[in-house]
């Protein structure tokens, strides 16, 4: 039988996290080469460490990689690779990156980027009367709750904002002693499936040499603590001794100097902290035919959409594919015993209302553009739509058609 008071944690990292910096460097290389060609083919994937930035992977680019076209410049368009780099750093220098150990202006790049298989691009390509195929087999998973106006799970919600808060005054100048690298961890007490208060709070944060004394590491825990008190709820906040700040000391390097960051490691803090089930690949780097990402950025608008809509309170969908093929293999929806209609019908008005193939998930949220950097930091999940169609995948225009199709 599912409890109804339990205590439940997650965590969160920030922009400046090495393997968050390693996703938004991915997600940079997506959004550059989907700007030259919204049908673009990508697999990026980067590693940073201490003064090195790596890409490899896959590609498939009009205007940017050709082998037939460009054989003596191993594909690449002429000056393709120097406007990437720029736009790496560029994006290292915008997370706040101007350290000994990593700087967004000297550290070395090395870009080993190469052409796709034919033999995946022969089973995913749309042709004749052929549909555009899945780029992978896999499993994916969306969710949605009422604990928040945003319809996300409140340990994460609240883990996000803590370490938003804190980029946010360290770009706005409003402290001088924080770097980029920070961790948040968030547990709350849960009252008949209601978050009521929480019970311990963790940020470990990078931070400049000034701080790290004792009346320095006093200061950076009064600043902290006033995060808190401002983010959370009023009267949320734990006793003293629940709440760690840099609980190990001194924490001055961080970022890839100190730990090694890749593409693809945080997955968890990109979905739903750990509520919910994660399929089984990474969203970052991959162009939206990769049903990792598109498949589970539908899956979210649809359990979104009914929470939305009066349906359940809690509801998570599962959607499987394999490679080469279009329609996905199965649907599941789960209630978990918050339901007003029955699940099997909920299952069966979905595939009516969106058609769930990756060329008509790409075409209902619109995701052949480039607006996937912006989702590399603070989860995928419970953010504001923007106008030039980011974060398409949390409106909640499909509302009011599902409850029609379930009348």
């Amino acid at each position: 039988m599912p409890r109804s008071s339990f205590i439940f944690t997650s965590e969160s990292v920030s922009e400046g996290h090495p393997d968050k910096v390693a996703d938004q460097i991915s997600d940079t290389v997506v959004d550059f080469m989907l700007a030259k060609d919204p049908e673009a083919r990508i697999a990026c994937e980067t590693l940073v460490t201490t003064q090195r930035i790596f890409l490899a992977g896959e590609i498939r680019c009009r205007g940017v990689f050709d082998l037939e076209t460009h054989p003596d410049t191993e594909g690449w368009a002429p000056g393709v690779r120097d406007e990437i780099e720029q736009r790496v750093r560029g994006t290292i220098r915008n997370i706040g990156y101007e350290q000994d150990g990593f700087h967004w202006q000297t550290a070395s790049f090395e870009n080993h980027l190469h052409g796709q298989s034919q033999h995946i691009a022969m089973g995913v390509d749309e042709s004749g009367n052929k549909d555009e195929g899945a780029g992978d087999q896999g499993i994916m998973f969306g969710y949605a709750t009422d604990e928040t106006p945003d319809l996300m799970p409140a340990t994460l919600y609240y883990s996000h904002r803590i370490l938003e808060r804190l980029a946010q005054d360290r770009h706005n100048k409003v402290v001088d002693f924080l770097e980029p690298d920070a961790k948040s961890q968030v547990t709350l007490a849960y009252e008949n499936e209601v978050p009521v208060k929480a019970t311990a709070l963790v940020v470990s944060t990078q931070h400049t040499r000034a701080l790290s004394n004792d009346a320095g590491q006093k200061r950076l825990r009064d600043y902290v603590m006033t995060v808190f008190e401002e983010v959370l709820p009023k009267g949320w906040l734990p006793g003293q001794d629940t709440i760690y700040v840099n609980p190990t000391g001194l924490f001055e390097i961080g970022g890839p100097d100190g730990d090694a960051g890749l593409t693809g490691r945080k997955i968890i803090v990109d979905t739903y902290g750990g509520a919910a089930p994660h399929g089984g690949g990474a969203f970052s780097g991959k162009d939206p035919t990769k049903v990792d990402r598109s498949a589970a950025y539908i899956s979210r608008y649809l359990a979104k959409n009914i929470v939305a809509a009066g349906l359940a309170r809690r509801a998570t969908i599962q959607l499987s594919y394999a490679i080469g093929v279009a329609e996905p293999l199965s649907i599941l929806v789960d209630t978990h015993g918050t339901g007003t209609v029955d699940e099997a019908r909920i299952e069966a008005a979905l595939p009516k209302l969106v058609r769930l193939t990756p060329k008509g998930i790409r075409t209902h949220l619109g995701l052949n553009r480039p607006i996937y950097q912006r989702t590399a930091a603070y989860g995928h999940f419970g953010r504001t739509p923007d106008a030039d169609g980011g974060f398409s995948w949390e409106k909640t225009d499909l509302a009011e058609a599902l409850k029609a199709a379930l009348r």
